[in-house]
């Protein structure tokens, strides 16, 4: 009788568990949050993609989804040494090879996805990194096409 019971629950768990989610009804929500002030250490992200737009450095991450946007220069300079105290505290700085890295977040694996800026013999660059999803990856769009 037991095993019977213990049968019996088990498959009803199962079944709780596999049951598809309800669809919603209506239109979705798509009412905009009320959005705060960008801090300032956004014109640095600002910066680095429109120089990349610029320049032609725009480059898509192995993941498809994703892009890389590099920048250099001045404006590298200026994200490297604003990420200096942030890379401190949380431990993202890496000296290698001659070359110093500071990223936007503690690196975990390895640097796939982080932002971040080095600086080797004098140059700074950063690479600043945008997931944008599949949509990317559409084969038929064209610029200037309607």
């Amino acid at each position: 009788m037991l095993k019977s019971f213990a049968s019996i629950s088990l498959l009803a768990l199962s079944a709780c568990a596999s049951a598809p989610e309800s669809v919603p009804t209506g239109p979705p929500d798509i009412t905009l949050t009320p959005g705060l002030p960008a801090p300032p250490h956004a014109n640095l992200y600002a910066g680095c993609i429109a120089q990349a737009n610029a320049t032609g450095a725009i480059n898509r991450e192995r993941d498809g989804g994703t892009l890389r946007f590099t920048c250099a220069g001045d404006l590298a300079k200026q994200f490297f040494d604003a990420l200096g105290p942030w890379s401190a505290k949380i431990g993202s700085e890496i000296v290698a090879d001659g070359r110093t890295y500071r990223f936007s977040k503690k690196l975990i694996k390895d640097s796939y996805g982080v932002d971040y800026c080095v600086v080797d013999a004098g140059a700074h660059t950063c690479i600043v990194i945008l997931a944008v999803g599949p949509f990317i990856e559409e084969p038929d769009y064209r610029p200037g096409a309607h």
